[in-house]
């Protein structure tokens, strides 16, 4: 299939889109670069053996899309562009809803102009309500804390309300944990922009000389060490979701919504005393108060993509500390790799309007 993934170059997406060219498709990249680097798709050429086509443009740019809709044949979209700090959207919350939720309206209307209904959607567990966030299941009401899960929570009821009018549409949200980890081959991982938000880029940049100390929020909650228990999923068994929701809207269709996480979850000081383990360095860790809102423990009920998508995590957390520590040691090296790649015919780096 021709699949086309928004804000491809991204963290989960570019896993994503090398879990897609392993299965087989053909995928099209479109992303503006505001929070990612145009040499993510080098990585992924390099560990797939072949370069996707690049789209460099806005999805919030109707006659972009309209023109790119017309010109490549297209299958599915995979939708991950949009913003994802939940701090930062608590300051710019009309920014948040114009990148994730306008956004996701242009494009939705893109499709459907295009004849272009089958969607997987980028969600996330910052939907629910914190007091259903131990063993959070996919029927529980949704109940946002921030703007950013309200943003992602508006979309899937654009998405609702879009697949009531038009059942032809073909529909899965997947709401995910905590990712964590890199790929295994240690040439693609995450790279996030300024201070790291989650904790296995903080514990990396702390490896690496790069931060100092970790501040632990709270060691006084009821939990087996005091300290906060989170579900992380490795970013490869994500990508499998991904691979393994397309499979199942091909083969179903519908309008549907999955977890995807371990289904079991890991305090801080599990995930220092892991990464220790497989760095062999050690860490150092500050105590700080509890932070407002910071839940005890949160993971997932992930039996519904368990059964109905026979999708399994095939990383525990060992798999995720090595992979993180191996890219973060190798990603400042040139890229090695074939030197016979040939990137795409079709390769375009601005946007169709001139």
């Amino acid at each position: 299939m021709n699949i086309l993934v928004t804000g491809g170059t991204g963290y989960i997406a570019s896993h994503t889109c090398i879990a897609l060219a392993e299965a087989g498709h053909v995928v099209t990249i479109v992303d503006n670069f505001s929070n990612s680097n145009p040499e993510v798709v080098d990585r992924i050429a390099r560990i797939t053996g072949h370069y996707p086509r690049l789209v460099y443009g806005d999805i919030n740019d109707p006659p972009f899309l309209n023109e790119l809709f017309q010109k490549i044949p297209l299958h599915a979209v995979f939708h991950f562009a949009g913003k994802k700090a939940v701090g930062e959207s608590m300051q710019l919350p009309l920014y948040y809803y114009q990148n994730n939720v306008t956004a996701s309206v242009v494009l939705l209307d893109a499709m459907q102009r295009h004849g272009v209904k089958t969607l997987i959607f980028s969600s996330s567990a910052t939907v629910y309500s914190p007091a259903d966030a131990g063993g959070a299941r996919e029927n529980m009401l949704l109940a946002p804390q921030n703007p950013y899960g309200c943003s992602k929570a508006m979309v899937e009821q654009i998405l609702d309300s879009v697949h009531h009018a038009d059942p032809s549409w073909n529909i899965v949200r997947l709401r995910y944990f905590n990712p964590a980890g890199a790929h295994p081959s240690g040439r693609m991982g995450e790279s996030p922009e300024g201070a790291p938000q989650n904790l296995m880029p903080y514990l990396c940049q702390i490896a690496e000389g790069k931060k100092t100390c970790l501040p632990v929020f709270g060691d006084d909650y009821p939990t087996r060490d005091g300290t906060g228990i989170r579900d992380y999923v490795h970013v490869m068994d994500l990508a499998s979701g991904h691979v393994a929701a397309l499979d199942f809207l091909n083969e179903h269709g519908g309008n549907h919504v999955f977890n995807l996480g371990s289904g079991h979850g890991y305090s801080v000081l599990e995930m220092i005393h892991a990464f220790e383990k497989v760095s062999g360095l050690q860490i150092p860790v500050q105590i700080h108060a509890r932070r407002p809102g910071d839940l005890a423990a949160s993971w997932a009920d992930c039996s519904k993509a368990q059964n109905l998508l026979k999708w399994q995590v095939q990383f525990g957390l060992d798999e995720i500390c090595k992979d993180a520590w191996k890219w973060s040691r190798l990603r400042e090296l040139p890229l090695a790799g074939s030197t016979d790649l040939k990137r795409m015919p079709v390769t375009v780096y601005a946007p169709w309007r001139h």
